[in-house]
């Protein structure tokens, strides 16, 4: 591996850089806003791209900052020049870039997990390639079952449906039945939103009364390890439920 200039004219975009949506992360900073600040302060990080046997690169991570210096107009470019041996060890490189950055588009992230678990079979597996743990992969994978249209929509902002949500919906409703579950979980929190479609079971027969539960704030528990640290029960109640509790250890235990 090392890390040289090379000209922008000699890079070409790899079919097996993992970031596909070029919006994605752009909510914030779009690459007008990524041009500018490189301009201002320089590239602190290289790309990173193969050798081709034309003696041409592929970028397999990057594509942003290497998009905003072409706005700039720049010749060359610093790079890294990794020895790739076969089609998915750029698969995993490019993901391993790319994997911990928080502008990478969900399913971009899913889609590349999944490239690698077919060829190991193995969430544990994909952990070790990638560094992320087997229960974020398997939650990725989830996420190609839901229905294209929800697909579509998901970002890298989020939202109060996050990822895990995303997850427990594809992995509980058939892709027809998604978008009408959405629309009776999508106004409360990820933690009601994932005790609703738990109890649900899959039953789209069950949602509205799961969600007239949940407007009624039944699913709003509260677990503390003792009560001094239940900072949002009244001091008065705390004192009553303390008093009532050392009451019935005297009479039962």
């Amino acid at each position: 591996m090392e890390v040289k200039e090379i000209d922008m004219s000699a890079i070409q975009l790899s079919k097996f850089n993992t970031r596909k949506d070029m919006n994605a992360g752009t909510e914030d900073t779009g690459l007008n806003d990524l041009a500018n600040n490189i301009k201002k302060i320089g590239l602190l990080s290289p790309i990173t791209v193969v050798m081709n046997k034309d003696d041409k690169f592929s970028l397999i991570a990057g594509q942003r900052r290497f998009l905003a210096i072409q706005k700039l107009g720049w010749a060359k470019i610093p790079a890294i020049i990794r020895e790739i041996t076969e089609d998915l060890d750029a698969t995993i490189i490019s993901l391993v870039e790319n994997v911990h950055r928080a502008d990478m588009n969900p399913i971009d992230k899913a889609r590349a997990y999944k490239m690698i678990f077919e060829r190991y079979d193995s969430a544990t597996k994909v952990s070790k390639e990638t560094g992320v743990s087997a229960s974020t992969v398997r939650k990725y994978l989830k996420l190609l079952n839901l229905a294209p249209s929800i697909q579509e929509k998901i970002t890298t902002e989020g939202g109060s449906l996050t990822i895990g949500t995303l997850s427990k919906l594809g992995e509980t409703f058939p892709p027809e039945e998604q978008e009408e579950v959405l629309e009776k979980i999508g106004s409360f929190t990820q933690k009601v939103q994932l005790e609703m479609l738990k109890r649900s079971e899959g039953d789209l027969d069950r949602m509205d009364s799961l969600k007239e539960q949940a407007m009624e704030g039944e699913f709003d528990v509260h677990i503390c390890r003792g009560l001094r640290e239940c900072k949002f029960i009244p001091e008065g109640q705390r004192e009553f439920i303390e008093k009532t509790i050392d009451e019935y250890k005297r009479n039962h235990i």
